[in-house]
């Protein structure tokens, strides 16, 4: 899209569950919305069969709620649109009709018109079921969107995985990594972001590991490129120019 003669790129990122966004992707998200980009997000669950945190800040009825709020702290932080967040029951992705969810999708992608879409890969990071399901659903919606130039999906790198000792990812081998972003210049930013999913802080089993190790694997984001139809308009590399590698 341009604006006179000044173009406005816009990025649509799918995810499953509140906090997708911000754990793996929130550095990146970050520098986009910094350097101009128009950062949408779709999350399709409200989360509510995650942890309400140790010790509970909140009753399970009480979670979808909070997680919302978590949510929109979280993009408030990042700098990024606030959230279009649908009601699909958390776990049970399954059971949604493909066809509504695709439609719901590109309901959004219609609104917003981004260039770019991010979301999770075939094994869904962590091989969670919803995650899966999440990643085919937008690459189906970037197949049938013809004005879509690249698909992006969230990535760890096998040699990271080794590095760290990672047994809950499902890493992907080093080469297939397109952007490796170094998202130290708005750590403050993404950690401000992690802080406001509290309930899920004590879940994640990187939050208790060693520091150096916390700021290696939350320090740097990965990033496959599933599909593109042409490079010319992959916006990403050039506006992350001097962070990635």
């Amino acid at each position: 899209m341009t604006s006179g003669s000044r173009c406005i790129y816009s990025l649509l990122a799918v995810f499953a569950h509140p906090d997708d966004e911000t754990f793996r992707p929130g550095g990146t998200l970050a520098l986009l919305a910094r350097r101009g980009v128009k950062v949408h997000l779709l999350t399709l669950t409200h989360g509510e069969a995650g942890s309400c945190g140790e010790p509970a800040l909140c009753t399970p009825d009480e979670l979808p709620i909070v997680r919302e709020r978590e949510l929109r702290c979280a993009c408030a932080a990042l700098g990024i649109q606030p959230p279009t967040l649908l009601d699909y029951p958390d776990g049970h992705l399954a059971e949604a009709d493909p066809e509504r969810v695709v439609a719901e999708i590109l309901a959004v992608v219609r609104q917003v018109n981004p260039q770019a879409l991010l979301s999770f890969g075939p094994d869904g990071l962590s091989g969670h079921p919803d995650h899966i399901l999440v990643g085919q659903w937008a690459a189906e919606v970037f197949h049938r969107i013809e004005e879509i130039a690249a698909l992006y999906t969230v990535a760890v790198p096998q040699s990271l995985a080794q590095t760290l000792n990672m047994r809950q990812v499902h890493p992907v081998p080093d080469e297939t990594v397109a952007l490796s972003v170094d998202v130290s210049s708005v750590w403050e930013t993404k950690l401000t972001a992690m802080l406001c999913h509290a309930t899920q802080w004590s879940s994640s089993p990187m939050l208790s590991a060693p520091a150096e190790y916390q700021r290696l694997f939350f320090g740097h984001e990965h990033f496959v490129r599933a599909a593109m139809r042409c490079s010319a308009d992959d916006f990403l590399p050039d506006i992350l120019k001097g962070c990635s590698k």
